[in-house]
């Protein structure tokens, strides 16, 4: 199962419906369509490393069900080594209710199921893979025990680690000095720094405050207003490609899956950078999550404005 990127992380069935806008409580509000696509952070962001090129191996926990199926052969239909993605009988796999509103935006409830029971013993099982990987990429949406052990294999193993930490949540002190690459929205940077995070200028003032935690790199995504690199150069912030946004989600996945996939190329950051906004660009003018991750010969010659020094 050896790879260059390793993916530790969730798989999801989402159910998704697109709507006008979300209901306030109390209110049922007709919507326009309903999808069952899959998804999950962990495997949107492995889809997407294979779509740009990327050998690519997942490591996760799926129930014992349709879903499951699915989800596995969705992986192995772009190439992804999927056999410590493992079936498990006591509950359900992962599932994701995204609603969708007509202007992009979304909202999603997660139920984890078998990304919960995801544990150490899986990342040990794992382990040679890790081994062998020039990059371990990790969210939060397993258990908190299970990234630091992932994170501490691959660290030891001379991997680089990318880490997102979604949905935002406190880091163990011992975690921070070990991840290579933090890449997090505008509401994770706010979470993690205690900073507002409303345009490119606050973005850097958190950003550098999450890397004097220990990572090297720090990159904040903020949708149409860009991205902002924050490394030992200081803070540099990068345009977004204008585009008509229909549904948002799994953007931030692709941006990560198309960054790792160039720096695992030996590609400079801002070229990675570059790559990761132009697949993100197309992403949100498609549905779904793993639908709408684009294949690199999508791309072009697609690129991202120059980028500009921030204060």
């Amino acid at each position: 199962m050896s790879a260059d990127i390793v993916v530790v992380g969730s798989l999801n069935m989402d159910l998704v419906m697109r709507m006008p806008r979300a209901p306030g409580g109390g209110e049922t509000l007709p919507g326009h369509d309903f999808a069952t696509l899959a998804g999950g952070k962990g495997a949107n962001q492995a889809v997407a490393c294979a779509r740009m090129g990327a050998s690519v191996a997942m490591v996760g926990r799926v129930g014992l069900d349709a879903n499951g199926d699915t989800l596995r052969a969705a992986l192995l239909a772009d190439g992804i080594h999927a056999d410590q993605v493992k079936p498990l009988a006591s509950t359900h796999t992962g599932v994701a209710s995204i609603w969708v509103e007509d202007d992009g935006q979304n909202r999603i409830v997660v139920a984890p199921g078998a990304n919960g029971l995801m544990d150490v013993g899986g990342v040990a099982q794992a382990g040679a893979a890790i081994d062998a990987a020039r990059m371990l990429i990790v969210q939060l949406e397993v258990p908190m025990a299970t990234v630091q052990a992932a994170v501490e294999r691959a660290h030891a193993a001379g991997a680089s680690v990318l880490m997102n930490p979604a949905p935002a949540a406190p880091l163990p002190d011992a975690l921070w000095p070990l991840i290579d690459i933090l890449v997090v929205n505008e509401s994770e940077a706010a979470a993690l720094a205690a900073i507002p995070v409303v345009d490119p200028a606050s973005a850097g003032i958190a950003g550098t405050a999450l890397r004097a935690h220990g990572p090297g790199r720090v990159i904040v995504t903020l949708g149409a207003q860009g991205v902002v690199t924050i490394d030992a150069t200081g803070c540099v912030h990068s345009p977004a490609l204008p585009v008509k946004a229909i549904d948002t989600t799994a953007a931030g996945d692709t941006f990560i899956g198309a960054l790792a996939a160039a720096l695992c190329e030996g590609q400079p950051l801002a070229d990675a950078v570059a790559l990761g906004q132009a697949a993100s660009a197309l992403c949100v003018t498609r549905r779904g999550a793993q639908a709408s991750i684009p294949y690199r010969r999508e791309l072009g010659t697609a690129a991202s404005p120059p980028p500009t020094a921030t204060p």
